[in-house]
């Protein structure tokens, strides 16, 4: 379906599409897939789409297995790494634990936590989780200091220091070992730290490079255990951890990933961790815990800690063997959770007023926005938010003491970690990756960063960037959708980037007569092909309802669950966007 800018009679708004694009596989190739696994030819469209060349391969990808997990001894330094902590032990030396303040580092730093309270004499462990606030993301003099005052003679850093040379320069300058765990990009300049465990280093051979920041801890922990003779199963007690950090980080969910999220799914459903347990109690989640609860339900509360205040609850959550402890922890994380909607609320309508008076933004390419009393734990959110509406790589910036600090949200398509690096003369500090990143400037410096942002924006999009696009894996009849399909379909969990919850094409549906606008802009479909009915949900589309209404077949894309009411299960079809019906084919990848 080409890109059009479609004409509302009802609303005389102008309504921006989005374009569709239909993933091109070789018929050949899903048909052997068919003829082989005995399933909807759909799904083998799916299959054959995400790379799957034959019957084995599908199997492999239904049937992740922990033996095909990569040696962590092959990531650099791992060797370098696994010595001093063990040297450290044998010397009795105290080791910090420092992390990020998000889902990814606080799960991290729960997992090696436990693990060397097990093995080591637990009082001479500790963990520090810098104050988002306060001290920013990354290592802070402040936590440096601390641990020099306390007497820690190793810190082990995960899912942060990768750009923290200098911070690591001072510590040494202390008498204070670093050992740096991230998955964020280097810079040029490495810490000058004892090891250095990431992927992404230009030099290490791991064959995984998408790992999150919990997920090389977890490499660590299973090279730990394999040097001091542990049986080969102790690091799996953690992988509901690093599964909810892969979910919560939004790496990718292929390779490695998918094996871990996966059996970390498993274990989560079947014996989790106390601290998810309490969690999905308290927020109502009594079904099967799969790879969206983790995305929208468990990580946010997780990252709710550090976004409203202190992240530490969060590690203590994942620690505690207690479990009317870790209730109240939960209890503390679900009370930041929604203090955050409460500030990521306003925010918003703020944002979105002004950028309503602002007579210049339609023409940009970007977005920009700071106001110095916005709370600065909400300011990614709001990000997200602005690009939902405007679809533009977006900047929300906030006060942080002497300096304005605020984070980017890219759309699909663009580099905005690139963008952000452009700007660097501009920064005083600055991180992240493809679609999200950081960063801290001077007052001083805010209107040459937003030029220079804007310009580089500009300069390196593409047009298609700018509108949003809907992938289809495949066509798919109302008559297919069957118990029997979703099933199969569910075998394809978990999803996330890189496997993503599929998306189907219906051509040629028409209103039965019962759907409706419900909450001023979602619709509640009712729909029929044929003789086979079904109905929907399709959030923010209100705009399109008189395609409903005028009794003409519509085709529409959209993506299968599972509606669970007073214990009554039925499909429904998530409608993401819906389009006259026509002849003319969505463009083929």
């Amino acid at each position: 379906m080409p890109f059009i800018t479609h004409y509302s009679p009802l609303t005389t708004d102008y309504v921006m599409q989005k374009r569709w694009k239909i993933s091109a596989v070789a018929p050949e190739r899903a048909n052997a897939l068919q003829t082989a696994l005995g399933i909807d030819p759909a799904l083998c469209q799916v299959l054959a789409g995400r790379g799957m060349e034959d019957a084995a391969a599908a199997n492999a990808f239904f049937h992740p297995k922990l033996k095909d997990l990569h040696d962590p001894w092959s990531m650099k330094d791992m060797r370098k790494a696994v010595d001093r902590i063990l040297s450290a032990m044998e010397a009795r030396e105290k080791i910090w634990i420092y992390g990020d303040y998000d889902a990814d580092g606080t799960t991290a730093v729960a997992c090696l936590v436990h693990f060397l309270h097990k093995r080591y004499v637990p009082e001479l462990v500790d963990f520090y989780i810098p104050h988002r606030h306060h001290e920013g993301y990354g290592i802070s003099r402040t936590g440096i200091d601390l641990a020099k005052e306390k007497g820690f003679q190793l810190i082990i850093s995960l899912d942060c220091g990768i750009k923290s040379a200098e911070m690591i320069d001072y510590a040494r300058s202390l008498g204070i070992d670093f050992i740096v765990c991230d998955h964020h990009t280097p810079d040029a300049r490495l810490p000058d730290a004892v090891a250095i465990l990431n992927p992404k280093q230009a030099d290490c051979p791991y064959p995984y490079k998408e790992l999150s920041g919990c997920g090389v801890g977890f490499k660590l922990i299973a090279a730990l255990a394999d040097e001091m003779g542990l049986p080969a199963e102790e690091p799996w007690r953690y992988l509901d951890l690093v599964a909810t950090a892969i979910a919560g980080d939004i790496v990718p969910m292929d390779g490695e990933n998918r094996i871990l999220a996966y059996h970390g799914l498993e274990k989560a459903n079947r014996e989790p961790n106390s601290g998810i347990r309490a969690l999905a109690r308290l927020s109502g989640m009594s079904q099967e815990l799969r790879s969206n609860s983790l995305v929208y339900m468990i990580a946010p509360r997780i990252n709710a800690a550090g976004r409203m205040g202190d992240a530490r609850k969060s590690v203590l959550l994942f620690t505690s063997t207690d479990p009317g402890q870790s209730e109240q922890y939960a209890q503390q994380l679900i009370a930041d959770n929604n203090f955050r909607k409460i500030k990521d609320n306003s925010v918003t309508e703020e944002a979105f007023a002004m950028l309503e008076k602002d007579e210049t933004h339609p023409e940009k390419k970007s977005t920009v926005l700071f106001q110095p009393h916005w709370h600065k734990g909400v300011v990614g959110i709001v990000a997200s938010r602005l690009i939902e509406k405007y679809y533009r790589p977006t900047v929300v910036l906030t006060g942080s003491g002497d300096l304005i600090a605020g984070s980017a949200r890219s759309v699909s398509g663009f580099n905005v970690y690139e963008a952000v690096h452009a700007c660097r003369d501009h920064l005083v500090e600055y991180g992240g990756h493809y679609a999200a990143a950081g960063m801290t400037l001077l007052p001083g410096q805010m209107d040459a960063f937003k030029r220079k942002f804007e310009e580089t924006v500009a300069a390196m999009i593409g047009a298609g960037s700018l509108v949003p696009e809907i992938i289809v894996d495949a066509e798919l009849p109302f008559g297919s959708v069957t118990p029997a399909f979703y099933e199969t379909l569910q075998r394809m969990q978990p999803f996330g980037p890189g496997n993503s919850d599929p998306v189907f094409l219906t051509r040629g549906v028409l209103d039965t007569g019962y759907s409706r606008v419900v909450k001023g802009n979602h619709i509640r479909f009712s729909l029929h092909q044929g003789v086979r009915q079904l109905d929907g949900i399709g959030f923010g589309l209100a705009d399109k309802f008189h395609l409903l209404s005028a009794d003409r077949p519509v085709d529409i894309v959209f993506t299968v669950e599972e509606s669970d009411w007073n214990g009554q299960k039925n499909l429904r079809l998530k409608i993401l966007d819906l389009e006259p019906s026509c002849s003319t084919d969505p463009a083929p990848l």
